[in-house]
C-alpha cells in the first residue's frame, strides 16, 4: 500500500486496508459512524412510495443492492394487463403532447438539465446501491444524461423543422418533409447504467412529441422511477412518461406487442428477438447489443497515457459497459513496457463499497455476473493463459466483488478471446505491424467501439477508418465518441441496428411525410399536348435541369 492509499484508508470512516492494498469502503448496509449515508437514510419508505406512484403493476417484486445481496425496496409488479393499461394512457396523453410546441416541450429538457445537476447526490446514491458501481463511474451517467439534456434541449427545433427540398419540376412542385412523432416508444432498459440508458435514451423520444413505456431492469427500477419522477418535476406530463416493472421475458414482449417503436439496449441475444417482434409488427427498432471491443496501441503511443486509458477503458463500471475495452493489442516493440505500468496500475485499484467518492472500481451486478468472469478467467488459465494482475473473486469487500484482472497468453480456443465477458478481464495481444492490428481487432461479430492510441493523430485517424466499429476513439477509450452528442453512436455487425445521438438519436422516433403541392400544370400532359409532345417536353427538361446542376 502507498503513503497516500495508507492515509485515505485511515480517514475514511470504517474502511479498512485488504490484504492486496485496496481501499475496503464502508458498507452502505453495516451499522454506519456518524455522518455515513446507509440504504435506510437513502431508500426510505416515503420514498418509495413517491416513485411508484402511478405505476401500472397489480403484483409484488423486490430489487437488491449487489453491495451485500440485501433487499432495497418492494415494488409494484406489472402484469400483461398493467402493460396494456400503461401504453392506454400513453396513448390518451400523447396527441396533447404532440400539439406542444416544439419549443416548450425542449424547455423541458432544458429544466430537466439543471434540476439533474442539481440533485445528482440523490441519484448517484441509488445509482451506486442499485449498480454496485463506484460513484465516479455513477458520475458519468450524470454527466451523460446532462449533455443529452442541453443538447436535444437547444437542438431539437432544428432537427425537427419542416424542410424544403427541390420538387420534381423546380418552382411547380413544392415540397415538405415534415417530422411526425412515432406514437409510443417501447423503451426496454438494462441494468448497467440505468438512468443514462433509461431517460438519456427517452429524452429525445419525448422532445419529438412521443410518449414512452419503459420497462427498466427490475434490479435498477429505483433509478429510472427517480429519472421519471424529477422529468416530471421539470415540466413533463406524467401520463407521458410511463414504467412497467418485472421479469423481462414476461414484460419484455408485451413492451414490444403494443408499441409503435421499440428501444432497447442489451444482449445481442435477447436483441434478435426483440427485432423478431418487432418485426412481425411492422414497426421499427433501434437495438444497441454486445461488444468486444479492442483496443490498439500503437509502436509510438505515449506508454504512460496509454496504460492510464487503459484502466479506465477496461474497468469503469466494472467492466459492465457494452463499450468498455476487452482485448488490448499492443505492438511488440513495447508490449513488455507497456504491461507493466498497466498492471502496476491495475493492482493500485482500490475497491469499495461507500457511498462516496474514493473507490476506483466497484462490484460486479450480480451472481450471473460473476459466474461468467470467473468462468472465463478459470477457463484461460487451465488452457495456459497467465494472469498479470487480479484474477480473484474479493468475497471480503462484498459477495459479487472481483479483482480488475489482466490475463496475457491467451488463444482462440479459449472462451475470453472470443466471447464477451462483461466483467472487469481483458486480454493483452501482441502484434508486428498495423495491417495485424486491424485485421485482429476486426476478427470479431461484433463492431461496437474501438480504439487507438498514437502520438500521430493523422496516423490514428487512418487507423481508426479501417476499424468496423461505429465509434472509434483516438487515444481515449470511449468517452471522447460518446460524449460527442452532435455526432451518431452506435453498433456494427452483430452490435445492433440503429444510432443514438446526433440527428439520427432523434428522428429515429419520427415518421417522415412528404408534402408536395403541384402547381400551374400537372405531372401529365396538358396546355393542348399529347403524350409524345409531353414525353419531348419532359426530356429537354431533364436535360436542362442536369445542365443547371440540379440534384
Amino acid at each position: 500500500m502507498t503513503d497516500s492509499q495508507a492515509t485515505e484508508a485511515a480517514s475514511t470512516p470504517g474502511a479498512t486496508p485488504d490484504k492486496t492494498g485496496a481501499t475496503v469502503g464502508t458498507n452502505p448496509l453495516a451499522p454506519a459512524p456518524a455522518g455515513v449515508r446507509t440504504v435506510a437514510d437513502v431508500v426510505t419508505p416515503e420514498l418509495v412510495v413517491q416513485l411508484t406512484r402511478g405505476v401500472a403493476g397489480s403484483g409484488r417484486t423486490a430489487n437488491h443492492t449487489p453491495f451485500t445481496g440485501e433487499k432495497l425496496a418492494d415494488l409494484p409488479e406489472s402484469t400483461s394487463e398493467d402493460v396494456a393499461t400503461a401504453f392506454e394512457r400513453a396513448r390518451a396523453a400523447q396527441s396533447v403532447w404532440a400539439a406542444t410546441p416544439v419549443r416548450q416541450r425542449a424547455a423541458v429538457l432544458l429544466r430537466y438539465h439543471d434540476l439533474l445537476l442539481a440533485r445528482q447526490a440523490e441519484i448517484l446514491d441509488l445509482i451506486q446501491l442499485e449498480t454496485g458501481k463506484a460513484r465516479m463511474h455513477a458520475h458519468e451517467e450524470v454527466q451523460a444524461v446532462a449533455v443529452v439534456a442541453r443538447h436535444y434541449g437547444r437542438k431539437a427545433p432544428a432537427y425537427l423543422r419542416p424542410k424544403r427540398h427541390t420538387g420534381a419540376v423546380p418552382t411547380l412542385t413544392k415540397v415538405t418533409e415534415l417530422r411526425h412523432p412515432r406514437g409510443v416508444v417501447g423503451q426496454i432498459v438494462p441494468w448497467n447504467y440505468p438512468l443514462e440508458l433509461s431517460v438519456g435514451d427517452a429524452l429525445p423520444a419525448f422532445v419529438a412529441g412521443n410518449a414512452v413505456v419503459m420497462k427498466p431492469d427490475t434490479e435498477t427500477a429505483l433509478t429510472a422511477l427517480w429519472a421519471r419522477d424529477l422529468l416530471i418535476e421539470a415540466g413533463l406530463p406524467a401520463e407521458v412518461f410511463q414504467v412497467v416493472i418485472g421479469e423481462g421475458p414476461v414484460v419484455g414482449p408485451e413492451v414490444v406487442r403494443h408499441a409503435d417503436y421499440v428501444s432497447f439496449t442489451g444482449s445481442t441475444r435477447t436483441g434478435r428477438e426483440v427485432a423478431q417482434g418487432a418485426a412481425a409488427r411492422l414497426v421499427g427498432v433501434s437495438l444497441e447489443l454486445g461488444g468486444k471491443n479492442a483496443m490498439v496501441v500503437l509502436e509510438d503511443a505515449d506508454i504512460d497515457k496509454a496504460a492510464a486509458g487503459a484502466v479506465r477503458g477496461c474497468f469503469s463500471t466494472a467492466g459492465q459497459l457494452c463499450i468498455s475495452i476487452e482485448r488490448l493489442y499492443v505492438h511488440e516493440s513495447i508490449a513488455d513496457a507497456f504491461l507493466e505500468r498497466f498492471a502496476q496500475r491495475t493492482r493500485a485499484m482500490r475497491l469499495g463499497s461507500a457511498l462516496a467518492y474514493g473507490a476506483d472500481m466497484g462490484s460486479l451486478a450480480g451472481e450471473r455476473q460473476l459466474e461468467t468472469v470467473q468462468r472465463h478467467v478459470d477457463e484461460a488459465v487451465e488452457k495456459g493463459a497467465k494472469v498479470v494482475a487480479g484474477g480473484v473473486a474479493r468475497p471480503d469487500i462484498g459477495p459479487y466483488f472481483y479483482e480488475p484482472t489482466i490475463l496475457d497468453g491467451v488463444e482462440d480456443a479459449m472462451a475470453v478471446c472470443h466471447e464477451e465477458t462483461f466483467g472487469p478481464v481483458v486480454s493483452i495481444y501482441r502484434f508486428k505491424d498495423e495491417d495485424e492490428a486491424v485485421e485482429r481487432a476486426n476478427s470479431t461479430a461484433y463492431g461496437l467501439n474501438s480504439s487507438v492510441w498514437t502520438k500521430d493523430g493523422r496516423r490514428g485517424r487512418a487507423i481508426a477508418a479501417r476499424l468496423h466499429t461505429g465509434t472509434v476513439n483516438v487515444n481515449e477509450a470511449y468517452a471522447a465518441a460518446y460524449g460527442s452528442v452532435q455526432s451518431p453512436m452506435g453498433g456494427m455487425k452483430d452490435s445492433g441496428i440503429g444510432r443514438r445521438h446526433g440527428s439520427e438519436g432523434i428522428l429515429k422516433y419520427t415518421e417522415a411525410q412528404t408534402v408536395a403541392h403541384q402547381r400551374i400544370m400537372p405531372m401529365a400532359p396538358a396546355f393542348g399536348m399529347d403524350d409524345e409532345k409531353y414525353a419531348a417536353f419532359m426530356s429537354r427538361s431533364l436535360r436542362v435541369m442536369k445542365a443547371l446542376r440540379l440534384r
